[in-house]
């Protein structure tokens, strides 16, 4: 056999054996993914089951019920205290001697960094794509709604909480549901907290890392072009592990300095669109508000408006949920109300802001079509009609876009922070559930710190349909769980939130620097 047969020879005999290989593992990972899915596929449809003959998701009611009741049961505490927990961000009661590993400022970046995310930027195009402006509305409603249940959960994550010789401090939802149960007399706070601590493991694996680096690949590679997701993968993992190998102080001490940059950098870009059509902005508005209340003709109508608001804005900020929780109850602090106080801004800031100033640019840019005969959206097949037939995170991409050339890079920026933060967010937050079933310790948390990080090259680098439906419905059981032992422990807030603002107001808690509480 000459050269020049031989090597076109060799190739076919190891091209056909490669071939076959990758062809083989791509039936293998079909497979895995169709049994994940065939086990997990009730759970999911369960969870996100919709309320019969309505189209609305049973878990979102149960989400912006609990926030109802603890707006009416706290007298709005979301109102009543908003300017106090400005106050204690700036640091104005704050005592550096008190228990505790965080600032108030720190608490909370760190848990605004687990939930700005993505759903700020596609689930908000995704709301208003469907359910056509006035979702918007709906979805600031929820978000004011919400700041009561993040004040709940908050305020019982630092009383409940385990403080250690060495500073360190554990708390959350399954400190609270057992000890709190346990001080009512109520039996079940134990399981409770164990059912709590596995659906947070395995959102923390899901929706909280995988899905991030998912994203983040897919944005990254869509900018420089296509290239292996495991490069992705490992990069991310390697970063993470450096911060989150620190404990919470580490985790603190990025996302301080993060989740102020990448909420300016994406507010600031927003906040120029609408300077330069301010002449439009009474129009959005009266736009969100006709639609909020008339439906303007968009799929669904007024209830579909208000099904997306309410879903978007539920899925966005995770209050009700317990997660940010875990966050808050490190803070150094050794009045529990305050941080409840401080975790109200969280909702406000992810909803309120974020969310808000999302819907409007898409909006003023005119992304959703209007039929110039009618005045009305033009819908087709459940969603309105948009500029070049964009939907999601590329909606809100075109929108900014449309005025920026240059925003899509910025936009790959934002999501690669927002991704990043959210990581090594829930990676505390998953660490803090396993040390709570697997008890506290050196090899515990680094088992789980690299565990953690292993799935972040899995997530990059896999097609993870079943899996990111199993992690988000495991984030909504979360929720199920904590809110039936919110409801149980509501009283004991009602105490705490009393107590303290009765002593704010006579003086006897003063401003660390001497002067009157204000």
């Amino acid at each position: 056999m000459t050269r020049s047969t031989f090597i076109p020879a060799l190739l076919a005999a190891t091209t056909i054996p490669a071939m076959s290989l990758a062809q083989e593992a791509a039936t293998i990972d079909a497979r895995v993914n169709e049994a994940f899915a065939t086990v997990t596929g009730p759970f999911v449809a369960l969870i996100f089951a919709p309320i019969p003959f309505t189209g609305f998701p049973w878990i979102v009611l149960w989400l912006v019920v609990a926030a109802s009741i603890f707006t009416w049961y706290f007298r709005l505490i979301q109102v009543r205290a908003f300017f106090h927990a400005i106050a204690l961000v700036r640091g104005d009661y704050s005592d550096p001697n008190d228990a505790g590993e965080v600032s108030h400022f720190q608490a909370l970046a760190t848990a605004l960094s687990g939930t700005v995310g993505l759903g700020n930027i596609a689930g908000v195009a995704v709301a208003v794509g469907i359910g056509g402006p006035g979702a918007t509305f709906w979805m600031i409603l929820a978000g004011l709604l919400g700041m009561a249940s993040k004040f709940t959960e908050c305020t019982l994550a630092v009383k409940y909480r385990n403080e250690y010789p060495d500073g360190t401090v554990s708390g959350g939802p399954m400190y609270y549901m057992k000890k709190g149960f346990a001080e009512r007399g109520r039996k079940g706070g134990g399981i409770l907290a164990v059912l709590f601590s596995v659906f947070c493991i395995l959102a923390s694996f899901g929706a909280g890392n995988m899905f991030q680096a998912n994203q983040a690949h897919a944005q990254i590679s869509g900018l420089v072009g296509d290239y292996p997701g495991w490069i992705t993968g490992i990069v991310f993992a390697a970063i993470v592990f450096a911060v989150i190998v620190g404990g919470i102080k580490s985790i603190a001490r990025v996302t301080e300095k993060v989740v102020p940059f990448m909420g300016l950098l994406y507010v600031g870009a927003a906040l120029v669109i609408l300077a330069a059509n301010y002449d439009q902005i009474g129009w959005a508005f009266g736009q969100i508000f006709a639609g909020a209340f008339t439906g303007l003709g968009v799929a669904g109508g007024l209830v579909g408006a208000l099904i997306q608001g309410f879903r978007r804005a539920a899925f966005s900020n995770e209050a009700g949920v317990g997660s940010a929780a875990i966050a808050h109850s490190a803070v150094r602090t050794k009045e529990p109300t305050t941080e409840g106080v401080v975790s109200l801004l969280e909702p406000f800031v992810d909803t309120v802001v974020i969310c808000t100033m999302t819907a409007l640019v898409i909006i003023i840019t005119r992304q959703l079509m209007i039929d110039p005969d009618t005045g009305r959206y033009i819908v087709q097949d459940g969603a309105i009609q948009t500029v070049g037939g964009t939907s999601g995170v590329t909606l809100t991409s075109a929108a900014f876009a449309s005025v920026f050339s240059w925003f899509p890079v910025v936009l790959v920026l934002a999501v690669v922070l927002f991704a990043f933060s959210t990581m090594i967010s829930w990676s505390y937050y998953g660490l803090k559930a396993f040390t709570y079933l697997f008890g506290e310790g050196k090899v515990q948390e680094l088992t789980f710190k690299v565990i953690f990080c292993i799935f972040v090259v899995i997530g990059a680098s896999a097609s993870l349909g079943p899996v990111i439906d199993f992690s988000d419905a495991a984030i909504f059981s979360m929720a199920v769980v904590n809110i039936a032992a919110l409801y149980v422990l509501m009283p004991i807030v009602r105490r705490e939130v009393n107590s303290y603002f009765a002593r704010l107001k006579t003086g006897e808690i003063r401003k660390f620097s001497g002067a009157p509480a204000e």
